[in-house]
């Protein structure tokens, strides 16, 4: 699993059927900032992710790439490789707070 932020949004009207409904997000990877290891910062990339749950832009959310983002209930019969698994509220890293929604 990932930390990323959602930075937008993709819709797209002719897509298969098994993507029909489906919410679409831009979502940027997030890493803990290396020198100070007091923040997180973005990796630079951006993927496109299914969003079961409902989140939205800005975001900070977890994230699951690969064939097990098909391990979910809601998505093990699409055509993906990353969906939002959650919406982080914090996030603590050596009893320090990172992030905190």
């Amino acid at each position: 699993m990932f930390l990323a932020k959602v930075v937008g949004s993709v819709v797209s009207t002719h897509k298969v059927q098994s993507m029909v409904g489906q919410k679409l997000l831009v979502v940027e990877p997030y890493r803990l900032e290396s020198a100070s290891r007091d923040s997180l910062t973005t990796t630079g990339r951006t993927f496109i992710s299914v969003d079961p749950i409902g989140a939205g832009e800005g975001d900070l959310v977890l994230i699951s790439q690969g064939s097990s983002a098909r391990f979910t209930e809601e998505t093990k019969t699409l055509p993906i490789d990353c969906v939002v698994l959650g919406i982080v509220d914090k996030v603590h890293v050596e009893k320090l707070c990172v992030y905190n929604r």
